[in-house]
């Protein structure tokens, strides 16, 4: 555990398949509540069980976390950030084109179910 990220420190946290810069706004036992500041990954598409597999029950569509959305996250998966902040918006544009980018270079079906998930997104985001 990190004991220099105290109430206030901005961080860059692991959550789920995403990852995101924020701010720590509590401090409990076994995680941070985090402000969601920004987005540097955003999470991939389908069953977080069976990562990049497309023969699952249920396919899910995955959105990142939204401006100022606060979630718990596991200390381990938290750790300062010392970068500029970018903008909500335009982070989590340059995420979405970057996971499109690297999707639409695979040709499984995976891939194609995870670009049908991201079509509805960017209808939401965008």
């Amino acid at each position: 555990m990190d004991t220099s990220i105290q109430i206030g420190s901005i961080v860059r946290a692991n959550k789920k398949t995403g990852t995101y810069i924020g701010e720590v706004t509590a401090i409990k036992e076994n995680d941070y509540l985090v402000r969601i500041l920004a987005v540097i990954k955003h999470p991939m598409q389908g069953d977080l069980h069976h990562p990049k597999q497309a023969d699952v029950p249920f396919f899910h569509e995955r959105k990142a976390l939204s401006y100022r959305e606060q979630t718990p996250v596991p200390k381990n998966m938290v750790k300062l950030y010392d970068g500029e902040v970018p903008d909500y918006k335009e982070s989590l544009k340059a995420a979405f084109d970057k996971l499109k980018s690297e999707l639409e270079a695979d040709d499984s079906l995976f891939a194609e179910k995870s670009l049908r998930c991201l079509e509805e997104l960017a209808k939401e985001y965008f």
